[in-house]
């Protein structure tokens, strides 16, 4: 279940997908691709975590999922917040495109919003 926020109501959950915007703005890959890379790696957290409670919540919520699309400025950073997330004991995928075994973003599993929002305060909106 969704941890409790203020005044007891349940907390939002959120996915979050973080994408390498060096792939756009300095690799020249068509935007299409990289959104590509972006539902791959939520599909497969979602799939990876499936029995997770706070993913099961968010699956039965179809119609009102909310997700958070991120940039990370380059491979560096992208494999860095991966360690973080992992040290962490956040569960998430790090989507590596084959067979050109690059990283290109990473998808956590839901979470209430409060719980992962500090580990990702430095990656701003994707553009």
């Amino acid at each position: 279940m969704a941890a409790s926020g203020a005044a007891g109501s349940p907390s939002r959950l959120v996915q979050y997908v973080v994408v390498r915007s060096d792939l756009v703005h300095k690799l020249s890959w068509p935007l299409g691709a990289v959104i590509t890379q972006a539902c791959h790696a939520a599909t497969a957290a979602i799939h990876l975590h499936y029995g997770e409670p706070d993913t099961q919540q968010y699956l039965a919520e179809l119609d009102s999922m909310h997700k958070v699309v991120l940039a990370a400025p380059d491979e560096a950073a992208l494999s860095g917040l991966s360690e973080t997330l992992t040290q962490a004991g956040v569960s998430h995928k790090l989507w590596i495109e084959q067979p050109e075994n690059v990283p290109t973003c990473l998808a956590l599993r839901p979470y209430p919003k409060e719980t992962v929002h500090p580990l990702l305060r430095k990656f701003k909106l994707f553009k």
